[in-house]
Protein backbone atom coordinates (compact mmCIF):
# COMPACT_ATOMS: atom_id res chain seq x y z
CA UNK A 1 0.00 0.00 0.00
CA UNK A 2 2.87 2.36 0.78
CA UNK A 3 4.30 1.74 -2.69
CA UNK A 4 0.94 2.58 -4.31
CA UNK A 5 0.72 5.81 -2.30
CA UNK A 6 4.25 6.70 -3.36
CA UNK A 7 3.40 6.27 -7.05
CA UNK A 8 0.18 8.27 -6.69
CA UNK A 9 2.01 11.21 -5.19
CA UNK A 10 4.89 10.91 -7.65
CA UNK A 11 2.96 10.73 -10.90
CA UNK A 12 -0.60 12.01 -10.41
CA UNK A 13 -1.90 15.55 -10.06
CA UNK A 14 -3.75 14.31 -6.99
CA UNK A 15 -4.24 17.74 -5.47
CA UNK A 16 -5.51 19.45 -8.64
CA UNK A 17 -7.63 17.35 -10.96
CA UNK A 18 -9.51 14.80 -8.88
CA UNK A 19 -12.17 13.44 -8.54
CA UNK A 20 -11.92 12.05 -12.08
CA UNK A 21 -14.74 11.96 -14.65
CA UNK A 22 -14.82 8.20 -15.28
CA UNK A 23 -17.77 6.02 -14.32
CA UNK A 24 -17.40 3.75 -11.25
CA UNK A 25 -15.95 0.46 -12.49
CA UNK A 26 -14.43 1.94 -15.66
CA UNK A 27 -11.25 0.18 -16.77
CA UNK A 28 -9.46 3.40 -17.67
CA UNK A 29 -8.39 3.81 -14.04
CA UNK A 30 -6.83 0.33 -14.12
CA UNK A 31 -5.03 1.27 -17.32
CA UNK A 32 -3.76 4.47 -15.69
CA UNK A 33 -2.34 2.44 -12.80
CA UNK A 34 -0.59 0.08 -15.22
CA UNK A 35 0.84 3.05 -17.12
CA UNK A 36 2.44 4.72 -14.12
CA UNK A 37 3.82 1.42 -12.78
CA UNK A 38 5.45 0.73 -16.14
CA UNK A 39 6.81 4.27 -16.45
CA UNK A 40 8.27 4.05 -12.96
CA UNK A 41 10.15 0.85 -13.86
CA UNK A 42 11.50 2.19 -17.14
CA UNK A 43 13.25 5.01 -15.32
CA UNK A 44 12.06 7.90 -17.47
CA UNK A 45 11.99 11.20 -15.60
CA UNK A 46 8.69 13.06 -15.55
CA UNK A 47 10.18 15.89 -17.58
CA UNK A 48 11.35 13.41 -20.23
CA UNK A 49 7.80 12.26 -20.98
CA UNK A 50 5.16 13.92 -23.13
CA UNK A 51 1.70 12.35 -22.87
CA UNK A 52 -0.72 13.37 -25.60
CA UNK A 53 -4.40 12.58 -26.10
CA UNK A 54 -7.37 13.48 -28.24
CA UNK A 55 -11.02 13.65 -27.19
CA UNK A 56 -13.19 11.17 -25.29
CA UNK A 57 -13.21 9.28 -22.00
CA UNK A 58 -9.71 7.93 -22.62
CA UNK A 59 -8.59 11.33 -23.84
CA UNK A 60 -9.06 12.71 -20.34
CA UNK A 61 -6.27 10.54 -18.90
CA UNK A 62 -3.33 12.96 -19.42
CA UNK A 63 -5.20 15.56 -17.38
CA UNK A 64 -4.49 13.51 -14.25
CA UNK A 65 -0.77 12.79 -14.69
CA UNK A 66 2.16 14.99 -13.76
CA UNK A 67 4.06 14.86 -17.06
CA UNK A 68 4.34 17.24 -19.98
CA UNK A 69 0.85 16.83 -21.46
CA UNK A 70 -1.18 17.90 -24.48
CA UNK A 71 -4.96 17.50 -24.73
CA UNK A 72 -5.57 17.86 -28.46
CA UNK A 73 -8.41 17.71 -30.98
CA UNK A 74 -10.37 14.59 -31.86
CA UNK A 75 -8.39 12.11 -33.95
CA UNK A 76 -5.30 14.32 -34.21
CA UNK A 77 -3.24 13.17 -31.23
CA UNK A 78 -0.73 11.34 -33.42
CA UNK A 79 -0.15 14.40 -35.60
CA UNK A 80 0.74 16.47 -32.53
CA UNK A 81 2.90 13.59 -31.29
CA UNK A 82 4.77 13.47 -34.60
CA UNK A 83 5.53 17.17 -34.35
CA UNK A 84 6.74 16.90 -30.76
CA UNK A 85 8.97 13.92 -31.56
CA UNK A 86 10.57 15.57 -34.57
CA UNK A 87 11.17 18.81 -32.68
CA UNK A 88 12.44 17.12 -29.49
CA UNK A 89 13.53 13.59 -30.45
CA UNK A 90 15.00 12.83 -27.01
CA UNK A 91 11.57 13.04 -25.35
CA UNK A 92 9.52 9.89 -24.74
CA UNK A 93 6.18 10.51 -26.44
CA UNK A 94 3.16 8.47 -25.34
CA UNK A 95 -0.21 8.90 -27.07
CA UNK A 96 -3.42 7.90 -25.28
CA UNK A 97 -6.46 7.27 -27.48
CA UNK A 98 -9.82 5.55 -27.50
CA UNK A 99 -10.89 3.30 -30.35
CA UNK A 100 -13.01 6.01 -31.97
CA UNK A 101 -10.26 8.60 -31.59
CA UNK A 102 -7.58 6.29 -33.00
CA UNK A 103 -9.20 4.41 -35.87
CA UNK A 104 -12.26 6.46 -36.88
CA UNK A 105 -11.46 10.14 -37.43
CA UNK A 106 -7.82 9.39 -36.56
CA UNK A 107 -7.54 6.23 -38.62
CA UNK A 108 -5.50 7.68 -41.46
CA UNK A 109 -3.02 9.23 -39.02
CA UNK A 110 -2.74 5.89 -37.20
CA UNK A 111 -1.96 3.95 -40.36
CA UNK A 112 0.71 6.40 -41.52
CA UNK A 113 2.33 6.77 -38.09
CA UNK A 114 2.77 2.98 -38.12
CA UNK A 115 4.03 3.04 -41.71
CA UNK A 116 6.63 5.70 -40.90
CA UNK A 117 7.69 3.83 -37.74
CA UNK A 118 8.06 7.03 -35.78
CA UNK A 119 9.37 6.48 -32.24
CA UNK A 120 6.08 6.99 -30.42
CA UNK A 121 3.99 4.68 -28.23
CA UNK A 122 0.27 4.55 -29.03
CA UNK A 123 -1.93 3.27 -26.22
CA UNK A 124 -5.43 2.54 -27.53
CA UNK A 125 -8.21 1.71 -25.10
CA UNK A 126 -10.76 -0.34 -27.02
CA UNK A 127 -14.14 -0.04 -25.30
CA UNK A 128 -16.19 -0.89 -28.44
CA UNK A 129 -18.21 2.33 -28.43
CA UNK A 130 -18.13 6.13 -28.24
CA UNK A 131 -18.59 6.30 -24.48
CA UNK A 132 -18.41 10.01 -23.67
CA UNK A 133 -20.68 11.34 -26.43
CA UNK A 134 -23.69 9.08 -25.97
CA UNK A 135 -22.83 5.49 -26.81
CA UNK A 136 -22.76 5.62 -30.61
CA UNK A 137 -21.22 2.68 -32.47
CA UNK A 138 -17.51 2.92 -33.24
CA UNK A 139 -15.22 1.14 -35.73
CA UNK A 140 -14.62 -1.57 -33.11
CA UNK A 141 -18.25 -2.27 -32.17
CA UNK A 142 -18.67 -6.00 -32.87
CA UNK A 143 -21.05 -7.20 -35.54
CA UNK A 144 -24.56 -7.79 -34.20
CA UNK A 145 -24.20 -5.63 -31.07
CA UNK A 146 -26.46 -2.74 -30.12
CA UNK A 147 -25.51 0.89 -29.51
CA UNK A 148 -27.52 4.11 -29.35
CA UNK A 149 -27.07 4.52 -33.13
CA UNK A 150 -27.50 0.82 -33.99
CA UNK A 151 -30.52 0.08 -31.85
CA UNK A 152 -31.52 -3.03 -33.79
CA UNK A 153 -28.04 -4.38 -34.56
CA UNK A 154 -24.65 -3.27 -35.85
CA UNK A 155 -24.31 -4.63 -39.39
CA UNK A 156 -20.65 -3.63 -39.90
CA UNK A 157 -17.62 -5.79 -39.15
CA UNK A 158 -15.32 -4.47 -36.44
CA UNK A 159 -11.83 -3.12 -37.04
CA UNK A 160 -9.09 -5.31 -35.58
CA UNK A 161 -6.80 -2.63 -34.21
CA UNK A 162 -3.72 -4.71 -33.45
CA UNK A 163 -3.86 -6.58 -36.76
CA UNK A 164 -4.20 -3.24 -38.57
CA UNK A 165 -1.12 -1.90 -36.75
CA UNK A 166 0.91 -4.98 -37.70
CA UNK A 167 -0.09 -4.76 -41.36
CA UNK A 168 0.60 -1.01 -41.47
CA UNK A 169 4.18 -1.56 -40.26
CA UNK A 170 4.40 -0.92 -36.50
CA UNK A 171 7.60 -2.24 -34.92
CA UNK A 172 5.87 -3.49 -31.77
CA UNK A 173 2.25 -4.47 -31.25
CA UNK A 174 0.68 -5.94 -28.11
CA UNK A 175 -2.81 -6.50 -26.75
CA UNK A 176 -3.91 -6.69 -23.13
CA UNK A 177 -7.02 -6.30 -21.00
CA UNK A 178 -7.82 -4.37 -17.86
CA UNK A 179 -8.60 -7.66 -16.14
CA UNK A 180 -4.99 -8.81 -16.65
CA UNK A 181 -3.58 -5.69 -14.99
CA UNK A 182 -0.08 -6.99 -14.20
CA UNK A 183 0.30 -8.41 -17.69
CA UNK A 184 -0.79 -5.03 -19.03
CA UNK A 185 1.87 -3.00 -17.23
CA UNK A 186 4.49 -5.47 -18.49
CA UNK A 187 3.31 -4.86 -22.06
CA UNK A 188 3.47 -1.11 -21.49
CA UNK A 189 7.04 -1.40 -20.21
CA UNK A 190 8.14 -3.29 -23.33
CA UNK A 191 6.36 -0.78 -25.57
CA UNK A 192 7.96 2.22 -23.88
CA UNK A 193 11.44 0.76 -24.24
CA UNK A 194 10.98 -0.20 -27.90
CA UNK A 195 12.51 2.03 -30.56
CA UNK A 196 9.97 2.72 -33.27
CA UNK A 197 6.19 2.87 -33.41
CA UNK A 198 4.79 0.71 -30.62
CA UNK A 199 1.10 -0.02 -30.08
CA UNK A 200 -0.68 -1.47 -27.06
CA UNK A 201 -4.37 -2.21 -27.54
CA UNK A 202 -6.22 -2.40 -24.22
CA UNK A 203 -9.54 -4.26 -24.13
CA UNK A 204 -11.88 -2.52 -21.68
CA UNK A 205 -15.53 -2.59 -22.71
CA UNK A 206 -17.63 0.38 -21.64
CA UNK A 207 -20.07 -1.07 -19.13
CA UNK A 208 -22.19 2.08 -18.98
CA UNK A 209 -22.97 2.73 -22.64
CA UNK A 210 -22.12 -0.60 -24.29
CA UNK A 211 -22.59 -3.27 -21.65
CA UNK A 212 -25.89 -2.03 -20.30
CA UNK A 213 -27.54 -1.83 -23.72
CA UNK A 214 -26.33 -5.32 -24.61
CA UNK A 215 -27.26 -6.82 -21.21
CA UNK A 216 -23.66 -7.85 -20.50
CA UNK A 217 -23.96 -7.41 -16.74
CA UNK A 218 -21.95 -5.33 -14.30
CA UNK A 219 -18.46 -3.95 -14.76
CA UNK A 220 -17.12 -6.91 -12.78
CA UNK A 221 -19.01 -9.42 -14.93
CA UNK A 222 -17.66 -7.77 -18.08
CA UNK A 223 -14.13 -8.09 -16.74
CA UNK A 224 -14.81 -11.75 -16.01
CA UNK A 225 -15.76 -12.07 -19.69
CA UNK A 226 -12.27 -10.78 -20.54
CA UNK A 227 -10.74 -13.44 -18.31
CA UNK A 228 -12.75 -16.19 -19.98
CA UNK A 229 -12.15 -15.08 -23.58
CA UNK A 230 -8.54 -13.84 -23.54
CA UNK A 231 -5.84 -16.36 -24.47
CA UNK A 232 -2.11 -15.70 -24.24
CA UNK A 233 -0.12 -15.77 -27.45
CA UNK A 234 1.84 -18.75 -26.15
CA UNK A 235 -1.28 -20.75 -25.32
CA UNK A 236 -2.99 -19.80 -28.58
CA UNK A 237 -0.08 -21.31 -30.53
CA UNK A 238 -1.04 -24.71 -29.09
CA UNK A 239 -4.77 -24.39 -29.82
CA UNK A 240 -6.80 -25.31 -32.88
CA UNK A 241 -8.86 -22.86 -34.89
CA UNK A 242 -12.03 -24.31 -33.39
CA UNK A 243 -10.67 -23.89 -29.85
CA UNK A 244 -9.84 -20.26 -30.62
CA UNK A 245 -13.33 -19.47 -31.86
CA UNK A 246 -14.74 -16.46 -29.95
CA UNK A 247 -11.34 -15.97 -28.22
CA UNK A 248 -8.78 -13.20 -28.64
CA UNK A 249 -5.03 -13.24 -28.11
CA UNK A 250 -3.22 -11.16 -25.51
CA UNK A 251 0.51 -10.54 -25.16
CA UNK A 252 3.17 -9.42 -27.63
CA UNK A 253 1.80 -9.95 -31.14
CA UNK A 254 4.81 -8.63 -33.04
CA UNK A 255 8.25 -7.30 -32.09
CA UNK A 256 10.56 -6.49 -34.98
CA UNK A 257 13.44 -4.22 -35.87
CA UNK A 258 12.66 -1.63 -38.53
CA UNK A 259 14.28 1.68 -39.56
CA UNK A 260 13.12 4.42 -37.19
CA UNK A 261 11.70 7.50 -38.89
CA UNK A 262 13.66 10.11 -36.93
CA UNK A 263 16.97 8.43 -37.73
CA UNK A 264 16.15 8.22 -41.43
CA UNK A 265 14.95 11.83 -41.45
CA UNK A 266 18.21 13.02 -39.86
CA UNK A 267 20.17 11.26 -42.62
CA UNK A 268 18.22 13.21 -45.24
CA UNK A 269 18.86 16.46 -43.36
CA UNK A 270 22.56 15.68 -43.22
CA UNK A 271 22.65 14.95 -46.97
CA UNK A 272 20.86 18.21 -47.69
CA UNK A 273 23.44 20.09 -45.61
CA UNK A 274 26.35 18.30 -47.28
CA UNK A 275 27.32 16.53 -44.05
CA UNK A 276 28.69 12.98 -43.86
CA UNK A 277 26.17 10.32 -42.77
CA UNK A 278 26.79 7.27 -40.65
Amino acid sequence: MAEVTKLIHKYLRHDKRFPHVWCPGCGIGIMLGALIRAIDRTGFGKDEIVMISGIGCTGRLPVYVDFNTLHTTHGRALTFATGVKLAKPKLKVIVIMGDGDAVAIGGNHFVHAARRNIDVTAVILNNSVYGMTGGQFSPTTPYGMRTTTTMYSNVEQAFKISELAITAGAAFVARGTVYHAKVLDGLFEKAFLKRGFSVVEVISHCHTQYGRLNRMGTAVEMMEWQREHAVTVEKAAQMTGEELRDKFRIGVLVDRELPVFENEYEKIRAIAKGMPTK
